[in-house]
């Protein structure tokens, strides 16, 4: 029902431009809709909304097509604007260290959380790539954890010393009690099942909370804090892509535009106006 007064709303604003424009439907051209579209944007709507209102237009012309009102459809060679693509949420490194550090080891659940943080930073996997880990699929002599993503694809990805040591820990003391019947996944609730992603949100708010952290934190910001870190301090974007078990390297290269320290610091090396205000103080002292 909303979407249906959407559309009406949006065919509404479309006539009373057809009205401004002295244009009827059958006279309209490519133009004129490009105009149309540009008023839009000038009223403050985002690309979205200006994608929804073109969508209700095109489903106009379809109706009027087959109705045979009209004798061509003008919106059929008119790209929609794509929504602009969100940068990922991030967490500074020392954010991050406080946040895998907020368990308390001394709880059969706190090391199993410990584990389980420790290691979504450490190799970047998703929430249902950590929670479908099985045992024989932790590699702690070679160091590396095999993961099942997207599509049923496997990858190798590298597993950091600290996310081996909690993960050790955590199989040789807290798994055995946790475990009541034969169950292949690494990562265990109270009652000896499979984790849910339910139980592993809330782990990690609470793990928030503990650490002070007031952004609001999911298992992606992990995976995306893993990836721009891994970038901040000079891995390259291939290396990055194939941890993260990107298809496309277009995919892993929006973490490239995310604001970096690193950044900052060569372009205040490097660039010849960066300075520019201590410049001109030192010309004029001069």
């Amino acid at each position: 029902m909303n979407t249906l007064l959407a559309y009406r709303r949006d065919l509404t604003g479309f006539g009373r431009f057809l009205t401004r424009e002295g244009r009827g439907l059958d006279a309209i051209s490519v133009t004129d809709l490009s105009r149309y579209l540009a008023s839009l944007r000038r009223r403050g709507l985002g690309s979205r909304s200006i994608a929804r209102h073109l969508s209700a237009v095109r489903g106009l012309y379809r109706f009027l097509l087959d109705a045979r009102q009209v004798s061509r459809d003008p919106t059929e060679h008119l790209d929609s604007p794509r929504p602009s693509r969100r940068l990922p949420r991030t967490l500074s490194m020392d954010d991050v260290a406080a946040l895998v550090e907020a368990p308390d080891p001394s709880r059969l659940d706190g090391l199993r959380d410990r584990a389980l943080l420790e290691l979504l930073y450490a190799s970047g996997l998703r929430a249902s790539e950590a929670l479908g880990l099985r045992i024989e699929d932790v590699n702690f002599g070679a160091g590396y954890v095999m993961v099942t993503g997207k599509g049923n694809r496997q990858r190798l990805v590298p597993a950091g010393a600290h996310a081996l040591h909690w993960l050790r820990r955590y199989l040789s003391t807290v798994r055995p009690r946790l475990v009541r019947r034969e169950c292949a996944q690494v990562f265990l609730n109270r009652s000896g099942r499979p984790m849910s992603r339910q139980a592993l949100w809330s782990l990690i708010r609470r793990a928030a909370r503990r650490a002070g952290i007031r952004a609001s934190v999911s298992p992606h910001t992990l995976r995306h804090s893993f990836a721009s870190h891994l970038l901040e301090r000079g891995a390259d974007l291939r290396s990055v892509q194939a941890m993260l078990g990107h298809v496309d390297i277009s995919t892993t290269q929006i973490y490239t535009h995310l604001p970096s320290s690193v950044v900052h610091v060569m372009y205040r090396k490097f660039h010849p106006r960066a300075g520019r205000s201590a410049g001109i103080r030192a010309r004029k002292a001069g």
